[in-house]
């Protein structure tokens, strides 16, 4: 790396990484909360609100980081103009082209990195985080407090004693209205815990008697341990492999509009570093109006054809938004810098 590119990298890294720890910390609060609504159905401690946070990641910096890129940038460049230090690069022989190639390359960099982030970590985060929910919201259902009446536990009325330190319930009855083909039943059990096999939480009682009432007599079994399964709507423990995430975009409508919303946005910096060279290197006694307006309107425009192309046809969204948003930067580039210096 020369001397002007690392003057030039110097000045991008500061604002870059200032800039990325506030729009970290905003989108991290947007998703924090979305986190902590969850406790309104589930009980959650601050480790596992943490746990969900860190599943959360992958997520956080594939929207960060792309506009972090663009917004430094603009703003580094249009300082450097500022001063009138852009125009002391191009009379020393370090001309736009050159600007552009170096910043293209952090681009690329940038972007195979959430590319990766992408196709690798996403999927696994995002399944990770479904996962802990199902099992909390399964978990959910043990939630049974001592000595009170009316609570259910699946198709189960239930009533315990007493509850000791270590979450083991004493004295537990369950009873079960008849159905349909079915007699009632009652269970009594002398205590009972909180099994977690697999994913898979269970009641599990012990040393107990089954009861079974129908008209004409009563049944009795006795047992030693019994379980009770709570089965939750989605495969708690299963994790696909990427490959297998990644391959239902084909049948999937939700997951390919995914695929093709994250590729672009991990494209953006590619697809706006010209833009950025364009807004960012002027004249700045010809052009001392402010950039931000002009940068923002690059940022919603981007998004917005990201978001309205891969919901209308996600498989041909990323070639067709990149190759337009590029071609637009690289004719502006080519009128506001090529031709000016």
């Amino acid at each position: 790396m020369n001397k002007a590119n690392s003057y030039l990298f110097k000045h991008f890294s500061g604002l870059f990484s200032s800039l990325f720890f506030i729009l970290f910390f905003i989108t991290s609060v947007v998703f924090f909360i979305k986190i902590t609504a969850l406790t309104a159905v589930i009980k959650m401690n601050f480790l596992e609100l943490g746990t969900l946070y860190i599943y959360l990641l992958p997520r956080t910096l594939v929207y960060t980081l792309p506009v972090t890129f663009f917004i430094a940038l603009c703003i580094t460049l249009f300082n450097l103009s500022k001063e009138n230090e852009t125009i002391v690069l191009f009379t020393l022989g370090y001309n736009p082209k050159k600007i552009a190639q170096f910043f293209m390359g952090i681009a690329s960099f940038l972007s195979l990195i959430l590319l990766l982030d992408v196709f690798i970590l996403i999927p696994i985060s995002k399944q990770l985080n479904a996962n802990f929910i199902e099992y909390k919201k399964a978990e959910a259902k043990f939630n049974i407090k001592a000595s009170e009446f009316g609570q259910k536990f699946s198709d189960w009325f239930v009533y315990i004693d007493t509850i000791d330190n270590q979450n083991a319930y004493h004295g537990i009855a369950l009873y079960q209205l008849p159905k349909k083909n079915e007699t009632e039943k009652l269970i009594l059990s002398h205590s009972s815990v909180i099994d977690n096999r697999d994913g898979i939480l269970r009641l599990r009682l012990d040393e107990g008697k089954i009861f079974d009432f129908s008209t004409s007599s009563i049944g009795q079994i006795d047992f030693e341990r019994m379980h009770i399964n709570v089965q939750p709507k989605t495969a708690i423990g299963h994790i696909q492999s990427v490959a297998q995430y990644w391959g239902g975009v084909w049948d999937q409508p939700r997951r390919a509009y995914d695929l093709s919303f994250f590729i672009l946005i991990c494209l953006f910096p590619l697809a706006s570093t010209l833009f950025a060279l364009s807004l960012g290197i002027v004249t700045y006694r010809y052009n001392r109006e402010g950039i931000y307006l002009s940068m923002f309107g690059v940022i919603a425009s981007y998004f917005a054809l990201t978001t309205l192309l891969s919901s209308w046809h996600p498989y041909s969204a990323p070639f067709v938004v990149f190759g337009v948003t590029f071609a637009g930067a690289y004719a502006l580039y080519i009128k506001r810098i090529k031709r000016v210096f």
